[in-house]
């Protein structure tokens, strides 16, 4: 069974959306994107990720599902 926060994150990258941890956590209140984005890998979802680099230089993934 999938947790509502784990459901509303597959929602948003069926529609399109890339998702990065705060825009997670703005959208949804989730702390953990990254371990959502796992649970979501193990049941068999293509999720595509790559790194971000931010204006202040830190690093962040940045996940979507690639409609090829």
């Amino acid at each position: 069974m999938q947790s509502t926060q784990e459901s509303r994150i597959l929602s948003a990258l069926e529609q399109g959306y890339r998702l990065t941890p705060l825009v997670a956590l703005r959208r949804f209140g989730c702390l953990r994107l990254g371990a959502r984005i796992y649970d979501l890998k193990r049941k068999g979802y293509r999720i595509e990720k790559r790194m971000l680099k931010t204006p202040s230089g830190a690093r962040v993934a940045e996940y979507w599902i690639d409609r090829k």
